[in-house]
């Protein structure tokens, strides 16, 4: 039996809230033996390879600028984010992640490595390779929709 259009919508909501969850306790008992949350986590996620404005961290997680603020000026607090000038705003500085920050972020890897290859054997490589492509395209349809 086919599925109509709002029960496949419902379906994809319904399941991505259920996956957020799952996601944010894992990556909760992840981050914990680091000292950080997940949220912290996110955060310095998004600035491991280069500083991002706070605005730019919030566009690329989805959440609003305010709480990306909050987190990075706690992340800074504690030493683990620091803020640096913006060539290109300034007002808007970017935020980078520290040595300290790398340190969390590294003694978290072993144990997502770990969870990594776990649900791989679950899934497989194909089909958890075809998962995260069509979130992925469901993510981008759905940005395209917000733009419009």
């Amino acid at each position: 039996m086919s599925r109509s259009e709002s029960e496949l919508f419902s379906a994809a909501a319904i399941t991505s809230f259920k996956l957020n969850g799952q996601f944010l306790t894992i990556a909760e008992e992840l981050a914990k033996p680091a000292g950080i949350t997940a949220a912290w986590w996110q955060v310095l996620g998004a600035v491991l390879h280069e500083p991002l404005p706070v605005a730019g961290i919030a566009r690329e997680m989805g959440i609003t600028r305010q709480s990306v603020q909050r987190i990075a000026d706690l992340l800074v607090d504690k030493g683990f984010a620091e803020y640096r000038p913006n060539p290109l705003h300034k007002r808007a500085k970017l935020v980078a992640i520290t040595p300290e920050g790398h340190d969390a972020v590294r003694r978290i890897n072993p144990q997502h490595s770990k969870l990594a290859a776990r649900l791989t054997a679950e899934l497989g490589i194909e089909r958890f390779t075809r998962i995260v492509d069509a979130l992925t395209a469901l993510s981008a349809a759905l940005e395209v929709l917000e733009s419009e």
